[in-house]
């Protein structure tokens, strides 16, 4: 048993980070304005090549405010991804409005184009027609966009991308969370770069990110003293954690670079019979924030057990939102392929402080359960 346990994704913060946090407590600029936040949000606009963006404190905060410039109200319903975190669907119903999961396709995991056309042709019929699509490039592997943004434009129904787990991904050549109406990031702990908490909403469109701005801070009017005339929240980001998403912008692409190499690590010593990956499609590039496995003839619990034996994190894969209790109710359009990388996937240590003998050990510790 190892002494120190070895985590599925855990922050990798350096010196860098300490310098920009340090800035912001000499200047005393530590809530939610300072010039840390500012050069975050260029940072992550210039690397993106999306012209504004906003930072905000959590990933689910820029679905939330997506939502809501997108015009979803109460009574509406929105198009999601079923296989994904939870906090994909949960702003839908802060709006008092109603998801529609579309199951996952086999080649990249994400919504499928077939079952989504299906889906908004059915709840168009039922006199429902979905206020948005929100799409979700899990594991970083982009989805099929080329398809759905084409459903998107032929039923006029904007798109709104969820791109917390695949910051570097491109699909031919682009930056995913850039091809919809809106994109979300994420910089949980967990993700390829941190913040310690925090996310961002980029948009093409200027107005949709003054407008998301004025939101996030809690919707005060231009004026000397305090004066709200409708509802906003307290989302955005503090310079501080924008000190430490500058150092991490600094690191991101070795970032991703150390992903891909854990990826083909594992892939070298473990496919298989018994063991496949999520291979890339073609034009697309993943940052391969977790690598995967799917089980074939072994149950993944069985390794799940026997790496914790050894103090190791993994996890399985996410279970899809249409089998949740909190949303056993809502449509879902299905084809069983979640359910079943749910039953037969695992997710491996994948952060970028492992080192080759902890992957080599984690790769013995699994072949040794075939």
């Amino acid at each position: 048993m190892l002494e120190k346990r070895l985590f599925l994704s855990p922050p990798h913060i350096g010196a860098k980070e300490l310098t920009y946090i340090q800035d912001a407590f000499s200047s005393n600029w530590i809530t939610t304005v300072g010039e840390n936040i500012n050069r975050f949000e260029l940072e992550v606009c210039k690397y993106t090549s999306s012209p504004f963006g906003v930072a905000l404190s959590s990933g689910t905060a820029a679905i939330h405010l997506s939502l809501l410039l997108a015009g979803v109200q109460n009574g509406d319903e929105v198009i999601c991804s079923s296989f994904t975190f939870v906090a994909s669907a949960n702003p839908i119903v802060y709006l008092g409005a109603t998801p529609i999961f579309v199951d996952s396709e086999k080649d990249t995991w994400n919504m499928c184009p077939e079952l989504l056309e299906i889906a908004i042709k059915d709840r168009i019929k039922k006199g429902k027609k979905p206020k948005a699509i929100l799409l979700v490039h899990l594991y970083g592997r982009p989805a099929k966009l080329r398809e759905i943004i084409a459903l998107s434009k032929l039923y006029e129904i904007p798109l709104i991308e969820d791109a917390a787990e695949s910051l570097g991904s491109t699909y031919e050549g682009k930056i995913t969370g850039t091809f919809g109406l809106m994109g979300i990031y994420s910089f949980n702990g967990n993700k390829i770069i941190t913040t310690s908490s925090g996310g961002m909403l980029i948009s093409n469109n200027e107005s949709l990110i003054k407008r998301a701005t004025f939101l996030a801070t809690q919707a005060r009017e231009d004026t000397v003293h305090y004066q709200h005339k409708e509802v906003g929240f307290n989302y955005r980001m503090s310079n501080i954690l924008a000190g430490i998403g500058i150092g991490q912008m600094e690191v991101l692409r070795n970032r991703i670079s150390k992903k891909r190499e854990i990826f083909q690590f594992y892939k070298n010593k473990l496919h298989g019979s018994t063991f496949s990956f999520l291979e890339e499609q073609n034009n697309t590039f993943s940052n391969c924030w977790l690598t995967t496995i799917l089980c074939n003839g072994i149950q993944p619990e069985l390794i799940r057990l026997r790496l914790e034996e050894y103090n190791i994190e993994s996890r399985p894969l996410w279970k899809p939102l249409h089998l949740q209790p909190l949303y056993k109710d809502a449509p879902i359009y299905q084809n069983g392929t979640s359910e079943n990388l749910f039953l037969n996937g695992l997710c491996l240590p994948s952060g970028t402080s492992i080192t080759e003998e902890e992957l080599t050990n984690v790769c013995s510790i699994i072949l040794a359960c075939k």
